[in-house]
């Protein structure tokens, strides 16, 4: 079953693309460091080489090194899954200089972020309900936070922000995962054995789909302080919790002002959380890589993406799409 997926996958997405007289060219786009990012990345590969014939560069990132590389070099011309709320000063910088353009939504309604427990642990300790609960109680969560990996715009608001909960006085080891995956699985571990678990983690996402977590109480949202947090040169930074997050694609605006037809693609490119939700869980109850996925989408849900394209990507995908 498995190889048959990745034979299919690596097919359907390696198709010679159709010829055209307009041809793109060169674009790059970034791949961030989860499933969902990956599934996004791949569509808009699939559709941009098959449907406008572009020859795509994909450039695997987390949010803080793409938006940095933007800043330094101009490229990579598209970053997409784009958590705004956690991209700090030099994406701001760059809105302000005009040198990023900020298209549509490519999660609807967006994105949610915090600090989770499993319900079970919640339901036996209310109290944990609340970070005061929590930092009261360290032995009941493991003594242990789940911490990002390093270059991801939320491992820099939590390292900012941990210190001003007094996380680690409480006696709980801050640990720093090296991967997503690691972040996933110990969340997906200690959840089938019913063990504690205190971390950051958002949505969508599979383990968030899968298991019953309760999103702890950490006393509100600070927009000044959250602001300040996404900075990593911050100190003594407040406390603040997390917002509703918009995650977007964004553009160089030299991108956009070259390539129209490509900047409305990517502007229409919405995922409905709900499906995305299904799509990494789908993968990841069958070892799927992101291509596969992108795969599992593009002929699943060809309804979702059809109106994002214009007639002439329609019909050169029509042709691949019937092989």
């Amino acid at each position: 079953m498995k190889r048959i997926m990745l034979t299919t996958a690596i097919g359907f997405l390696a198709a010679p693309a159709f010829a055209q007289d307009n041809s793109c060219g060169e674009v790059s786009i970034t791949e961030m460091n989860w499933a969902s990012a990956s599934v996004v990345t791949n569509v808009a590969n699939f559709i941009m080489e098959q449907g406008y014939g572009c020859n795509v560069s994909i450039v695997p990132s987390d949010t803080v090194p793409a938006v940095t590389s933007v800043a330094e070099n101009g490229e990579p011309d598209i970053v997409t899954e784009l958590w705004t709320n956690s991209t700090g000063e030099v994406y701001q910088r760059l809105k302000d200089e005009g040198r990023i353009t900020e298209l549509g939504e490519v999660l609807s309604p967006g994105g949610v972020e915090g600090w989770w427990i499993p319900a079970y642990l919640a339901e036996e300790h209310p109290e944990l309900k609340t970070i005061d609960g929590i930092l009261a109680n360290p032995e009941l969560v493991g003594s242990r936070f789940h911490n990002c990996p390093e270059g991801w715009g939320c491992r820099v608001v939590n390292d900012n922000i941990l210190p001003s909960f007094g996380v680690e006085e409480a006696g709980i080891e801050v640990f720093n995962h090296g991967s997503g995956e690691t972040l996933a699985t110990s969340m997906a571990s200690a959840y089938e054995s019913e063990e504690p678990w205190f971390g950051y983690y958002w949505a969508p996402t599979a383990p968030l789909g899968r298991y019953d977590m309760v999103k702890v109480d950490m006393g509100g949202y600070n927009k000044e302080v959250h602001d300040e947090a996404q900075n990593a040169d911050a100190s003594d930074v407040g406390k603040t919790g997390f917002p509703a997050a918009p995650v977007l694609t964004a553009v160089t605006t030299d991108f956009s002002e070259e390539y129209p037809d490509l900047t409305d693609f990517l502007s229409n490119m919405t995922f409905d959380v709900d499906t995305m939700n299904a799509i990494v869980a789908w993968m990841q109850d069958n070892s799927a890589s992101g291509e596969e996925g992108a795969v599992y989408f593009l002929t699943n849900y060809q309804d979702e993406w059809s109106g994002w394209i214009n007639d002439s990507a329609t019909e050169n995908l029509q042709g691949v799409l019937s092989q």
